[in-house]
């Protein structure tokens, strides 16, 4: 299959808001690719690369060559392109990758070239998420559309269970199942602005859990035997990462499990350090910087299976009462099951004191829902956050000249032509780490420049503090960030994970 065809689904789909018919060019491209194009083509139409890591930024594609005037590159042949870039390393690698990403561009038309440049670095904007991806699997294969999303979320990805449901239907799928040592998407919460909408929404009245919830790094963590691995929320190997969570979960009196958790540092007296502090301690063995003589604390939620029984459908309280049984106190989160808002503000405020960031609320008949976020778990912050899009960056001034400072927010938005729209700016709550950090990591998106403002591709997800919304005709999208500063960048989250404009309304009341 030519890549040609690719790019044109990429750019009917950008064309229309229609979902039906952004379903329909994903299925009517994965009909035509070949057995072995499926697996590639799935990841393409999602805007991404099946290479984790290529070693190219924005600015590898920035000039390139003359483009050719007809199509010839072949689905299979890019792939095989970025699978040799990506392992280029040591001495000269530099160079090497200068080159193929020359000899390959110089191979692409113009809209090729377009189109490369936006999936090196996940800024193909397509208003299409994975999910749709899946729904366009489901119409190509003939199959329902639960059997394609059970199966990509135990799998941890749509790409790894597209040719099985290409080539071998419902059975096929079936096959993909919660596998001790096989990472699986995270359930995820929604958000509500206080705990008596999080009670309404995930319990209507009925006990539920309220856990507190941690400003950690969030871990899945599967054990058979003395083999332990350690996964991050984008599915991540960092076991050897946290070599005290690996003690911690040897030390069980269990042979095979898999357990969802939070890890983060604590200081002398039990409360949490900085999120930046856990950050960096968890990027590396032995980041520099990190907090020195202090642990990195696994505290588990759930539990997805336990000695050859899964747990992934069963009710909240079954997995609940398997964890207590399983793991002991000072590893497990703090947690409190009521139905009665007054002990549950009791619990909030006594984890607020003990210096954690909010609860969640989770009802106790819904199963592990793998990969989804929806009312059976819903988040409550005393200070509002959201995860919003860097869209450029201002030069600073005074003590913060030479570094990118201010930052351009904006909230995806399907409606718009480029898929955000800008809410605001900030330069608060940055460290000089943090400039130099995002200096570097910003010119190396750079897309264009207008004075002193650098505009970047729209791919680093940051999580933003503010204290309200106001109305504004300053910003296409009638609203302003008040008091808005900079939380931490996160690295576990793509664009398309981003907090949508309706989000952002919601929490406004508007």
């Amino acid at each position: 299959m030519l890549l040609a065809e690719v790019v044109a689904a990429s750019a009917a789909v950008s064309a229309t808001r229609s979902r039906k018919a952004k379903v329909a060019a994903f299925a009517e491209v994965l009909a035509r690719a070949g057995e072995a194009e499926v697996a590639t083509v799935t990841a393409y139409l999602a805007g991404s690369l099946r290479q984790r890591r290529t070693g190219l930024g924005w600015r590898s594609l920035a000039s390139p060559p003359t483009p050719a005037d007809e199509p010839t590159l072949e689905v299979l042949e890019v792939h095989e392109a970025f699978a040799t870039i990506a392992a280029m390393s040591g001495p000269g690698s530099q160079a090497a990758r200068a080159a193929a990403v020359d000899a390959l561009l110089s191979r692409a038309t113009a809209d090729e070239q377009a189109w490369l440049r936006g999936v090196v670095t996940g800024a193909v904007r397509q208003g299409a998420l994975d999910a749709l991806v899946q729904e366009g699997v489901a119409a190509a294969a003939g199959l329902p559309l639960a059997a394609v999303r059970r199966a990509a979320m135990m799998a941890g990805s749509t790409t790894a269970v597209a040719t099985a449901a290409m080539t071998g239907g419902e059975a096929a799928l079936a096959e993909f199942r919660l596998a001790v040592g096989r990472p699986v998407l995270p359930m995820l919460a929604s958000s509500a602005p206080d705990l008596p909408a999080a009670l309404a929404r995930a319990g209507a009245g009925a006990p539920v859990a309220v856990d507190a919830k941690l400003d950690g790094i969030r871990i899945q963590v599967h054990r058979s035997g003395d083999d332990v691995l350690v996964a991050t929320r984008s599915l991540d190997d960092i076991t050897d990462r946290l070599p005290e969570v690996v003690e911690a979960v040897r030390a069980l009196p269990v042979d095979r499990v898999v357990l969802d958790g939070e890890a983060l540092l604590l200081d002398g007296a039990g409360r949490p350090r900085p999120f930046q502090e856990t950050a960096s301690r968890t990027a590396t063995q032995h980041a520099p910087g990190a907090a020195p003589g202090l642990h990195v604390t696994p505290y588990f939620f759930d539990v997805l299976h336990l000695d050859g029984r899964d747990l992934v459908d069963s009710p909240g309280s079954e997995r609940a009462a398997a964890l207590e049984a399983l793991v002991p106190a000072d590893h497990r989160v703090a947690r409190v099951v009521t139905a009665d808002e007054a002990e549950a503000q009791a619990f909030v405020d006594e984890v607020l004191t003990a210096g954690h960031e909010g609860v969640v609320v989770k009802n106790l008949d819904a199963p592990y829902d793998a990969g989804r976020r929806g009312a059976a778990w819903v988040k409550v912050k005393p200070v509002h956050t959201l995860d919003l899009v860097v869209l450029a960056v201002e030069w600073g001034s005074g003590r913060r000249e030479g570094w990118l400072s201010n930052i351009h927010l904006g909230a995806r938005d399907p409606q718009s032509e480029t898929g955000f729209v800008m809410l605001g700016k900030t330069f608060k709550g940055m460290t000089d780490a943090m400039l130099a950090w995002q200096t570097e990591r910003f010119l190396g998106l750079e897309t264009s420049r207008a004075g002193h403002v650098v505009h970047v591709a729209p791919v680093q997800v940051v999580e933003i503090a503010l204290d309200g919304l106001q109305r504004s005709t300053r910003y296409p999208g009638g609203l302003a960030l008040r008091f808005a500063r900079v939380v931490r960048y996160r690295d576990d989250k793509t664009a398309d994970e981003a907090d949508t404009i309706e989000t952002v309304r919601a929490l406004g009341g508007g």
